[in-house]
């Protein structure tokens, strides 16, 4: 907890003002703007005694959830509780988030009460929003002086891509459709992918024993399948609009959570050894941090790794052209169009999209 002390523009005004007084009264040989002065001065001197004990509070304030698909409600819940041995009026509570601060005014808080405030948090950008720091703000019925007080730290809510479910992205190979996931792929064809927490049910030969002695928890081995089709899903940032990272997010979650590796390619961040990924947390984390940029799309689709389904999401229609020249190294292309162009293009399945939820009824495996 940090505090500060300071007079309100009121009160320096009131402290400048008395200082004048004084002076003309002095000079002048005129009692009376001594005595107002006075007053000046002895209303700083009770605004001051007002907000000068430090109080005994205990305050905390969450987020929740931290991570929300965007559009989707989140809070911040922020309780008090007077420990001190009076009550607390004068109290208001002023909490940054993103770029605006939020102000709210406490009632009267007797010893021992506490008071509960939940406001809602802005989730209609994606994107990280910092909350906090949290000051808690004691001023005197006049407004001369204010004390404020910080706790704790910002907090980040991380506002994600909204999602639609789908079915597994269609790679040409149907025999895969079905296939294993990355907990139980056969042996021979699995390759590993990452460390997680033990859970029942896991097989105890997949345990990491060194990981696990060095963080105290039981941490096993998550494998993937080197033979099931990588979904690769390109996203075109040059002109980025929200739909466009929806729909690329949609593809790319609905394949992870089947179970099948998924590259993401974005801009000027996208590689084309991208490691292949499994978690649509981790999916979903980096598209809501994904930006405009000026890179085109072409030269990522043509040196990505091919096999398995490539997926454009873009609102250029001569990108959707482009796709059928890669349309050989993949078992399918298809071109997600979130802007005006060809509804055909030859060799590449292309998807028009001007409302997300009419993705479902689009994505149909052909």
């Amino acid at each position: 907890m940090r505090l500060t002390a300071l007079f309100t523009p009121l009160g320096w005004a009131t402290l400048a003002g008395s200082a004048a007084l004084y002076a003309a009264g002095f000079a002048l040989g005129y009692p009376e703007p001594v005595v107002l002065a006075t007053g000046g001065v002895l209303a700083l001197a009770a605004a001051l005694a007002w907000t000068a004990p430090a109080p005994d509070l205990e305050v905390r304030r969450e987020v929740t959830p931290l991570k929300v698909p965007r559009g989707e409600a989140a809070v911040a819940v922020l309780n008090v509780v007077n420990r001190g041995r009076r009550g607390l009026s004068g109290l208001r509570v002023q909490d940054r988030v993103g770029t605006s601060e939020h102000l709210i005014g406490l009632p009267r808080l007797p010893r021992n009460a506490a008071r509960t405030v939940s406001y809602p948090l802005p989730t209609d950008v994606r994107g990280e929003i910092p909350v906090g720091p949290l000051l808690l703000v004691r001023a005197d019925p006049f407004g001369l002086t204010r004390r404020v007080r910080r706790y704790g730290d910002a907090v980040t809510l991380l506002v994600r891509p909204r999602t639609v479910a789908l079915s597994v992205p269609p790679s040409g190979r149907a025999h895969h459709l079905e296939g294993p996931t990355s907990d139980n792929a056969p042996s021979g064809t699995v390759t590993f992918h990452t460390l997680r927490e033990y859970v029942v049910g896991d097989d105890l030969r997949h345990v990491h024993w060194r990981s696990s002695a060095r963080t105290g928890t039981l941490m096993v081995r998550q494998l993937i399948d080197a033979s099931l089709p990588t979904t690769t899903v390109v996203l075109d940032t040059r002109e980025l609009t929200e739909l466009a990272v929806d729909a690329a997010a949609s593809v790319a979650v609905a394949a992870a959570r089947a179970g099948f590796p998924v590259r993401v390619l974005a801009g000027e961040r996208a590689a084309a050894d991208a490691k292949a990924d499994a978690d649509p947390d981790a999916i979903l984390d980096r598209l809501a941090l994904a930006r405009p940029g000026s890179a085109g799309v072409g030269e990522i689709m043509r040196v990505a790794r091919g096999g398995g389904s490539l997926v454009l999401v873009t609102g250029d229609a001569a990108e959707a052209g482009r796709a059928a020249g890669v349309r050989r190294r993949f078992d399918r292309v298809i071109c997600v169009l979130t802007g005006p162009g060809p509804v055909s293009v030859p060799g590449v399945t292309v998807i028009p999209l001007t409302d997300l939820a009419a993705l479902p009824f689009a994505w149909t495996p052909r």
